[in-house]
């Protein structure tokens, strides 16, 4: 009972711990994919 209460707890801090970080690595504002003079219909994404 106590292993499962620690692995438990264990999975709850690395997730805790590694969420935040799923935002990094990104650079610059967000933009449509593909090359810029293929974007037929342009649109403002959110920087959320």
């Amino acid at each position: 009972m106590r292993r499962r209460l620690a692995a438990l707890a264990g999975l709850v801090l690395a997730l805790a711990v590694l969420a935040p970080l799923g935002g990094c690595g990104k650079k610059g504002p967000p933009s449509p994919p593909g090359p810029p003079e293929k974007v037929i219909y342009p649109k403002v994404y959110p920087t959320i």
